[in-house]
């Protein structure tokens, strides 16, 4: 199954394009979109507890590799923790990313590392030729450096980052299965972490914040902002060549389809357009009231990893409940942010 950053969808449509002009463009589409499925298949399988550390350390550990072109991993080791610059702007990028993310969880959550208990952070850059994508391969981050026509470097949004690190976390606490809603939820927490590793290292609050998901990505040649708005799912890009963001905000507009594995990355914006609500509704910095909700809610053992979007947001409730009180104006921004998507009634 594919789950990278970049939707099926939009490779789909980049590999398919008739222009002179952009073969190189669609050349790399179509090697991303063949390479996808055997890697982040490995993403799914189950964490490996044998191989967790014994004792729980609260440092990150980080190592950066350099792929060099190739598609093999880890590559050459080219950075490690408390090593200097390298002069890379992609190593050292994915080093101050890992940290950023590293230091979210760890500082707002009390969470060693992505596994709670210390796992190392590694990661690859210069993945293959032109490779249109970031993924995390279930033991590891992999960056493309893109194809310069339409993609930018992936190291180059932190958004990205912290989304792909974030698939760790819910490989190691709810589980969510990639698939229908549950995959939906599964990338919607991606955004929703992502964005709180943007937001909590630049110290922004909800108002000051851009909520878009990867909005370095794109090179000047294409109109559209990011990958995906969180404030206001489906109108992050509308471009001749990308098409038109095709995200709801709402669950009369849910995307009934069996491609991108029932639409996860497409249905997405409807859970991702309630946290946004949320965190508006409470103000301040979104990780604080809002994201504590969500954490607890993928921490607390309330979910199935089939979980729907009902299950998911009666889940908010009750973590919101536990939080404050039922009654209190967390509880109540997060049943009214539901109701305003369609979720609950």
């Amino acid at each position: 199954m594919r789950c990278s950053i970049v939707p099926p969808y939009l490779l789909s449509r980049l590999s398919g394009l008739d222009d002179d002009r952009l073969a190189a463009v669609s050349r790399a589409a179509h090697h991303t979109l063949l390479q996808s499925r055997p890697l982040v298949e490995n993403r799914q399988r189950p964490a490996q507890r044998g191989s967790l550390p014994i004792t729980v350390t609260t440092d990150p550990n980080r190592s950066i590799y350099d792929a060099d072109g190739r598609e093999r991993l880890p590559g050459t080791l080219v950075r490690k923790e408390g090593a200097a610059p390298t002069g890379d702007p992609a190593a050292d990028e994915a080093y101050e990313g890992l940290g950023a993310t590293h230091a979210l969880f760890l500082d707002v959550y009390g969470r060693a590392s992505i596994d709670a208990r210390g796992l190392a952070l590694d990661a690859s850059v210069h993945y293959g030729r032109l490779y249109d994508n970031a993924f995390w391969d279930g033991s590891q981050m992999v960056f493309g450096d893109g194809d310069g026509e339409v993609f930018n470097r992936f190291t180059i949004s932190l958004s990205v980052i912290g989304h792909e690190l974030t698939h760790g976390v819910t490989q190691y606490s709810s589980g969510l299965d990639y698939e229908g809603q549950a995959g939906a939820l599964n990338e919607s927490v991606s955004d929703v972490f992502g964005a709180l590793v943007e937001q909590h290292a630049a110290g922004q609050t909800a108002t000051q914040a851009s909520w878009l998901i990867g909005s370095e990505l794109f090179t000047d040649m294409v109109e559209g902002s990011a990958l995906r708005s969180m404030r206001a799912p489906g109108t992050a890009y509308s471009d001749d060549i990308l098409g038109v963001d095709p995200q709801p905000a709402h669950m009369r507009d849910f995307v009934v389809t069996k491609d991108d594995n029932g639409g996860v990355h497409i249905n997405s914006g409807i859970p991702n357009r309630a946290f946004y609500l949320v965190a508006d509704a409470l103000g301040g910095f979104a990780w604080q009231g809002a994201g504590h909700i969500w954490y607890d809610t993928i921490t607390g053992g309330r979910l199935s990893k089939s979980a729907t979007f009902v299950e998911f947001a009666e889940a908010t409730i009750a973590a919101a409940v536990a939080r404050s009180a039922s009654g209190s104006r967390e509880h109540v921004a997060v049943r009214q942010a539901w109701q305003a998507v369609g979720v609950l009634s």
